[in-house]
């Protein structure tokens, strides 16, 4: 029976014992009800009230009232029912009397009740007088008293056997007659926690009627086939039978779970790929997008102990995709691409460009996000099955002109892994490119295609295609002269000339008082260049070609790329045809377009100045084509920038081998076990294992590890560091507590010792939390013995990455009534780095996730460690985050070093670090430079910060220890 704890709205309201006695002498039925329901509240908020219960039970008790009724239930259920000697109150046995009464009322709902609350109850002087009609009621024509009746019965039963010693068999009896679903599943329920043999002789006689049970009744006869598939007795056979008939079940959770147990049963090839089926049947049909991701990760488990077996159900697992949700859509193809082999990746392909082609069309929210998912699993195919690749190359490159941008970011940057790694494409490729760079939108995507171009275009007729293609999204040359024109186009001669006789007569005038700018500078303002501004800004927003306007708008970065590759096709169009006149066009046309971006730079035609390392790389580019070097640099620009590319990809390529080999190697040392391990023979095994592990149940296990209670277990010295004290030494109460973080929960075991010479009575402990935290019980108030202690335990449930804080008191009974003594607690700060993990990404999913996260922290370094990369090891083990950027890009010593970090919480939450770090030869710091942290919520942004900023004090203290020593 459940209740809610209600406290009272005003403290002057709280009446006297005197007043709630009058009131259930004299009030009529709904007075009293107004008063008992004022005597819970008061006696669920701690005051048991023990002078009421006489009155209680003279004037509450003989009502007929079903509602005071109902309440007295509740009454019985709190009220203390043991004396000060700890035995029975004589005043119970009036209420015992009543109970009878109540088990043999006609109203089937007051004896469902009463029923219920014999459940509860843990005096067998009780509970032994009304066991006669408890056993009455299993006769009682409402199903609804039958099924409390059953309850009842379990409960005495295991609680006080000997009252109903032949429970089990009355209960056996009982289930062969019953029609009522409930009632059925309470009988088998009880069997199979009491007598088990008995609940598997009536599982036996229905193996034919199982699939035609109610769904409650069919959960518990899971239960009983997994509890029971461990006897040596079991029928394992007619249980694999009846599990497989349950997988056709029309309940979601009767499905779900028979195909768990199904695994348990057995690891034949038919039984997984039956279990796999029944679980992508269930993410299909289901709606709750919740129960389809928890049903994802249980298809991916079982992927992994069963690995090549499931390959076959790729298709049926792609079925998913119909689902609206990017989360599953996102999980679905995670696991489907694991599951892609040389049989199938045909037909995962199709189907995938199928997708894709159908985000043109389609408009949802996330349709984007969804278009790079299909994009990303298609290139992972491509370049995991090479036979694939020139089928697809194609298909992806149509989304090069996706205004989305992130798409084609991923699209270009496949084209260029498969530039580098079929070189059989390479021509090909290059043709659809050039007819695809005019629609090309954002800048990344023209960086990556100018890329292609310098490195991929070896023959003469492509590189001049090539420049062809770079001259019309250009537009006219030089960039500047062309936009002079076109300013002096939009003003016309009468509008020049009135401007210029305003501007003579400005100068003749008196200095006007100048004006201050947004920026603190002063400037005046002439007519002419009102006028000229306007018409300027005109000039800018008109249509230009989409490389002219990546220019003009500020994207510098595409001016240098382009200056790069336009140096590596002249140089390399040289080494083809020598100094041909072609040659020499070419060499006079790429330094006026760098020419051009540098000037447009400088002008007030560009939205922002060029900056100074795209003006000092084109002016390199200028020096090379101008022979300034000679042939110096003709070696970086035609081999050294590619051979670069092609070491970052086997860099790449290295880790996803290395973690598979490292999977697989974990998985059959799992499997196989060491060489001098014990070998434990299922058929002779006892109650133990041969390794002293309990060989229980595997889905109690799996419920072992979510509790924590699976964790391996802790030496004594780190237990210790766990202790945290909370009260002083001096202090009336002394506490600590030994915290355990356990994934989303928080679990204190609380010491409470009393240091005083007297009774410390109603002592409670009161938490209350900052943060994501939430309490989820209170303890409930203790009597502590003079020097006594006492031990309790408070919950706290977790739900997000953010430094929480635990703080509170303990309050108890003075003297007198009135005194209330307090105890203020020290307060618990909850570490972050217990729910952060290192994790991996793309640097297209890093770059994607910096941009669109909003919360960013910026700490400056400050530490006496004197290596860079020590530093950036120490920083990673502090913050528990991995290092994305690549082993061969932190090597060598410059005296500089940047890097990108990443970490998922637990929750889900992503967490982005970038360090820049430099060498300090003079000064008091060894490095100097700073870590920019980001998240997409501000807790996690600030607890990094601190966590990082902690953690350098901690080395700087250790560091000038060591040179004071």
């Amino acid at each position: 029976m459940d209740y809610s704890l209600v406290a009272p709205d005003d403290d002057k309201d709280v009446p006297t014992t005197g007043d709630l006695q009058k009131a259930l002498e004299k009030g009529t039925d709904e007075q009293k009800c107004d008063t008992m329901k004022r005597i819970l509240r008061l006696m669920m908020n701690g005051d048991p009230l023990p002078s009421l219960l006489m009155h209680v039970i003279r004037f509450v008790m003989p009502s007929k009232s079903k509602a005071l009724k109902k309440l007295l239930l509740v009454y019985w259920e709190i009220c203390p029912r043991l004396g000060a000697d700890g035995k029975l109150k004589p005043e119970m046995r009036l209420m015992c009397h009543a109970l009878r009464n109540d088990l043999q009322h006609p109203n089937e709902y007051i004896r469902g009740n009463t029923l219920r609350l014999l459940c509860k109850l843990q005096e067998d002087e009780l509970l032994e007088p009304c066991v006669p009609p408890v056993r009455a009621c299993l006769e009682h024509r409402h199903s609804y008293v039958r099924k409390n009746a059953i309850l009842a019965i379990y409960s005495i039963f295991k609680n006080f056997e000997h009252l109903i010693p032949d429970a089990p068999e009355l209960i056996h009896n009982y289930i062969q007659a019953e029609a009522d679903p409930n009632c059925k599943r309470n009988a088998f329920v009880m069997l199979m926690n009491t007598s088990q043999p008995l609940a598997v002789e009536y599982l036996s006689t229905q193996f034919s009627e199982v699939n035609r049970f109610d769904e409650i009744l069919q959960q518990a006869v899971i239960e009983l086939i997994r509890k029971d598939c461990r006897s040596p007795n079991a029928d394992k056979a007619k249980y694999i039978q009846c599990v497989f008939s349950l997988l056709q079940s029309s309940a979601p959770a009767v499905k779900y779970e028979a195909a768990n147990t199904l695994m348990y049963l057995t690891s034949h090839t038919t039984a997984v790929k039956a279990a796999a089926s029944c679980y992508i049947e269930l993410i299909v049909k289901v709606s709750d997008n919740n129960v389809k991701l928890i049903v994802l990760d249980r298809l991916t488990e079982l992927r992994e102990k069963h690995e090549r077996v499931l390959d076959d159900l790729v298709m049926d697992i792609l079925r998913v995709l119909t689902s609206p949700d990017i989360d599953v859509r996102k999980k679905c193809l995670g696991i489907a691409m694991e599951m892609t082999s040389s049989r199938n990746v045909a037909e995962v392909v199709a189907f995938l460009k199928k997708e894709l082609l159908k985000t043109q069309d389609q408009e949802y929210e996330k349709n984007n996000e969804y278009r790079q998912l299909l994009v990303h699993a298609i290139h992972s195919c491509a370049i995991k099955f090479s036979e694939v690749a020139a089928s697809v190359v194609h298909v992806l490159m149509e989304f090069l002109g996706d205004s989305g941008g992130a798409s084609a970011v991923d699209v270009i940057a496949f084209v260029r892994e498969v530039m580098e790694k079929f070189p059989n494409l390479r021509s090909g490729i290059v043709e659809q490119l050039l007819e695809s760079f005019k629609d090309m939108k954002t800048g990344r995507v023209f960086r990556g295609a100018l890329w292609i171009m310098g490195e991929y275009t070896l023959d003469a007729g492509s590189i001049e295609a090539s420049f062809k293609k770079i001259r019309e999204s250009l537009g006219e040359l030089p960039i500047m002269a062309s936009e002079q024109r076109l300013l002096e186009e939009q003003m016309n001669p009468e509008q020049a000339a009135e401007a210029e006789v305003k501007e003579a007569a400005r100068l003749s005038a008196p200095v006007a008082a100048r004006r201050i700018l947004a920026d603190g500078t002063y400037a005046s303002e002439s007519a002419f260049s009102a006028v000229g501004q306007s018409k300027l800004e005109a000039v800018k927003a008109s249509n230009k070609p989409p490389l002219r306007g990546l220019l003009l708008g500020g994207d510098y970065f595409v001016g240098s790329s382009l200056a790069s590759a336009l140096t590596k096709m002249v140089l390399r169009h040289t080494n083809l045809l020598r100094a041909s006149p072609k040659t020499n066009a070419l060499r006079s046309e790429a330094m006026l377009i760098m020419t051009s971006i540098i000037r447009v730079g400088k002008s007030e035609f560009s939205v922002t100045p060029i900056d100074e390392d795209s003006h000092e790389r084109i002016n390199n580019c200028l020096r090379v084509l101008s022979g300034a070097y000679g042939n110096v640099l003709d070696r970086v620009f035609l081999e050294e920038t590619r051979g670069a590319f092609s070491q970052l990809l086997q860099s790449v390529d290295k880790k996803h081998p290395k973690n598979e080999s490292l999977l697989n190697s974990k998985k059959k040392v799992a499997i196989g076990g060491a060489a001098d391990d014990v070998i434990v023979f299922r058929q002779l095994k006892g109650k133990r294992g041969g390794g002293g592990e309990l060989l229980g149940d595997a889905y109690d296990l799996d419920l072992t590890r979510a509790t924590g209670q699976g964790d391996k277990v802790e030496d004594l010295a780190s237990k210790l560091n766990r202790v945290v004290q909370l009260t002083g030494f001096s202090d009336p109460v002394y506490a600590e507590a030994y915290v355990t973080v356990h994934q989303y929960d928080i679990l204190m075991d609380i010491l409470i010792v009393n240091q005083t010479n007297e009774t410390l009575q109603n002592l409670t402990v009161e938490f209350n939390t900052m943060g994501d935290l939430k309490l989820v019980e209170r303890p409930s108030p203790q009597t502590i013995a003079p020097h006594g202690f006492h031990s309790l335990k408070a919950n706290i449930k977790v739900s997000s990455t953010e430094t929480g804080i635990i703080f509170g008191n303990i309050v108890y009974d003075g003297p007198s009534a009135v005194d209330v003594n307090c105890v203020i607690l020290n307060d618990l700060h909850i570490d972050i780095m217990d729910y952060i993990k290192p994790a991996t990404c793309t640097e297209t999913q890093f770059r994607a996730m910096w941009t669109e996260f909003e919360w960013e922290n910026k700490v400056n370094v400050n530490t006496n460690i004197g290596d860079l990369h020590e530093y950036l090891k120490h920083i990673m083990k502090s913050t528990n985050m991995n290092c994305l950027t690549p082993d061969h890009a932190l090597s060598g010593d410059c005296g500089f070093l940047a890097a990108n970090l990443y970490a998922r919480s637990i929750f889900g939450e992503d967490a982005l670090a970038n360090i820049c770090l430099e060498s300090q030869v003079q000064g008091s710091s060894a490095i100097s430079g700073h870590i920019r942290i980001r998240s997409k919520t501000q807790g996690i942004a600030l607890s990094l910060g601190d966590k990082i900023t902690l953690s350098q004090k901690v080395a700087n203290s250790g560091l000038g220890g060591l040179v004071a020593a």
